[in-house]
């Protein structure tokens, strides 16, 4: 009869023999996935380096909501409108804080405290130009750029044009702040797939047409919340990406350019998160472990 000990080792044994059988993507998805269980919340991840085709997808296909990150959609839409001679970039727009809400048309108004940027609201009635707006929307998460941008492009519009670049669950229904519409669920909502496909287009230059896609990527890299996607990188790796975030929810998304040239899509959402600072600390661990993955290939 075998001994205890003997039964102990040959067990470790093939431990170690099975996990030296795993690839290198599966022990990427277990490392990824034992950084994110240490965390109460849901989580989503979605990977596509955009040279070799890999990918690492998990609940790719979950529902969150959008928080800012469905101010991308709105900024390819503005964009298509401006390619297709709707108007120019360039042309200007009062702005104002005074909206309709989408359940029944009934008006209301953003709070500059809860806002990211603050300076749009001291010039009120006084003209922007829609590019300026763009700018503000996507690299400080403007909300009453947003509204004034959505209300000027039209959200199913917005969602339309998505479901033509091929995301298939994204939802753009509304503005920032329409409370009616928050309490009757009729949020703007997406899964991590939906934007991959989204910035897949852009880092393609297949968002309108390549001239647009490369100044709206331009856009995306100057972005000014940098603390899950680039929070851990390189200096010399340059980040195109939109966060969002609400209470519970810590969101990014973003191309990513390696100094060699090579370039990937990597899309992180959360929700339910207990810990909202730890919950940021895990995605931006993750989006290192996807690096490292990706950077190593290329020593190989």
């Amino acid at each position: 009869m075998m001994n205890r000990s003997r039964i102990v080792f040959l067990t470790l044994a093939l431990g170690v023999v099975l996990a030296s059988c795993k690839s290198e993507k599966e022990k990427v998805k277990d490392e990824i996935a034992s950084v994110l269980s240490a965390q109460e919340g849901t989580f989503a991840v979605a990977f596509h380096d955009l040279g070799t085709g890999d990918e690492i997808l998990m609940n790719e296909h979950d529902t969150f909501h959008a928080a800012s990150t469905m101010k991308t959609p709105v900024m390819i839409e503005v964009f298509k409108q401006a390619a297709e001679g709707r108007y120019s970039l360039q042309d200007s727009i009062v702005l104002k804080n005074d909206f309709k809400s989408i359940v029944d048309s009934s008006a209301y108004s953003l709070d500059p405290k809860d806002d990211s940027e603050y300076e749009l609201y001291n010039q009120l009635g006084k003209k922007r130009t829609i590019a300026s707006l763009v700018y503000e929307m996507i690299t400080v998460s403007s909300n009453l750029s947003t509204n004034i941008l959505i209300e000027m492009a039209d959200g199913k519009k917005v969602t339309q044009t998505v479901r033509d670049l091929g995301a298939k669950d994204i939802q753009v229904r509304r503005g920032v702040e329409d409370q009616k519409a928050f309490e009757k669920k009729l949020n703007n909502v997406t899964t991590a797939y939906d934007l991959l496909v989204i910035f897949e287009k852009l880092a393609n230059g297949e968002a309108v047409n390549p001239e647009a896609s490369k100044a709206m990527v331009n856009i995306l890299l100057d972005q000014k919340y940098n603390d899950i996607i680039p929070a851990q990188l390189p200096d010399s790796v340059k980040v195109a990406h939109k966060t969002g975030w609400v209470t519970g929810v810590h969101h990014d998304s973003a191309i990513v350019f390696l100094p060699d040239g090579r370039k990937y899509v990597l899309i992180l959402l959360s929700k339910q998160l207990k810990d909202e600072k730890a919950g940021v600390e895990a995605l931006s661990t993750v989006s290192k472990i996807i690096y490292n993955y990706v950077a190593q290939q290329k020593e190989e």
